[in-house]
């Protein structure tokens, strides 16, 4: 297990060495370096939290996919999430509502961090559109599904299954969802959010559509479904969804971007380390009902997104949330497993009783047989 996470606790460790450096420079003290550090570290802690769910449903789509486009997740993607998602995002988000130029937004989140700050939560409510809707889309798309024959509550998720009949069934509850949150914002906000959700709901279409396309080109082949670029184009779409939440939750620590971005990267390699132990040590095979879990918790963050355009939802109550979902299928699943065992050993137990209870038939004398 360590060899899985040999590749994180170095990056951990030149963050770290980095962040030391950063505080001490910053703040021309150890104490001052202390703190640094120590936000640091919290802050990894909390994208690892927020985001474990994320690393089950990467695992699921992660283990169709060949040896060669897991490695590039784990390192091609990893600069998207780590540079694209905690560096250049929030620089964009300030660029854009600011009218700065690239230069100007980085000098602003050095020199002026309240500033930024404020600038990058006022982006929340488009963010939370965006991000809830794709989420969304991914749970409801998960559960509308009628070939799926495993179902961990399975009173609900065998109705949801039913709308597998109708088709953009997920698109119109959320379209419905969608409409009735504008309908608490200002006129401002709600056609923010409004544009930003179908924004999502494009960007989740387009990602399915291209890993259709490279299904057809790849049937000839038989390879499996999002077995390449298509996978990792998924998965990083979905796991920028993911970080939204831990991108903003990241200033109730600080308002630093150097010290945001190193501590959620680290996170951010953690969870990536994480995916790929649950693909490699068979972990989603062994415990039958953890999927359902790590998308129930989707579609629990889903809501919380979305509502948090409209109510100030602490980023606790989204990690215990998902911590809460996962725990429990995980605890179902165990169960379940026991209750397997249990039972082919019940039936193994019958049939060595069954056997030894049978009568022995006794072999004829060599001379009856051949007078036979």
């Amino acid at each position: 297990m360590l060899s899985q996470f040999k590749g994180s606790i170095l990056f951990t460790l030149a963050c770290l060495v980095g962040a030391a450096w950063y505080g001490l420079h910053e703040s021309g003290s150890a104490a001052g370096m202390a703190s640094v550090l120590w936000i640091v570290l919290v802050l990894a802690v909390l994208e690892v939290s927020l985001s474990f769910d994320n690393a089950v449903v990467n695992a699921t789509v992660l283990k169709d996919m060949d040896a060669v486009w897991q490695q590039r997740f784990l390192t091609w993607g990893m600069v998207i999430a780590v540079f694209g998602m905690r560096i250049v995002f929030p620089l964009a988000i300030v660029a854009v509502a600011a009218g700065l130029g690239p230069v100007e937004a980085v000098r602003l989140s050095l020199n002026n961090p309240s500033a930024y700050e404020k600038i990058v939560s006022s982006a929340h409510v488009g963010i939370a559109g965006f991000g809830g809707a794709f989420l969304a889309l991914v749970g409801l798309n998960f559960f509308f599904d009628g070939e799926k024959d495993v179902h961990w509550i399975r009173w609900v998720e065998e109705k949801l299954a039913l709308f597998s009949h109708i088709r953009a069934a997920g698109i119109a509850v959320l379209l419905i969802a969608l409409y009735a949150i504008t309908l608490m914002l200002p006129a401002e906000e709600a056609l923010t959010f409004l544009i930003a959700g179908t924004l999502g709901i494009v960007a989740f279409v387009a990602v399915e559509a291209v890993g259709a396309v490279l299904e057809l080109r790849e049937a000839a082949r038989g390879s499996a479904v999002r077995s390449g670029l298509a996978g990792f184009l998924y998965l990083n779409v979905l796991d920028a969804s993911f970080s939204f939440d831990g991108v903003i939750g990241a200033f109730a620590l600080s308002n630093n971007m150097v010290v945001i971005a190193l501590g959620l990267s680290i996170g951010a390699m953690f969870v990536r380390s994480i995916t790929i132990m649950l693909v490699r040590k068979g972990t989603l095979g062994e415990y039958r009902y953890l999927e359902h879990g790590a998308f129930w918790a989707i579609l629990a963050l889903a809501v919380i997104m979305l509502l948090s355009a409209r109510w100030h939802i602490p980023e606790s109550v989204t990690g215990l949330i998902g911590a809460a979902m996962i725990g429990a299928s995980l605890v179902w699943s165990v169960r379940h497993n026991r209750k397997v065992e249990h039972r082919q050993r019940s039936q193994a137990a019958k049939k060595a009783a069954a056997t030894r209870a049978a009568p022995v038939r006794k072999k004829a004398p060599a001379k009856a047989r051949k007078k036979a």
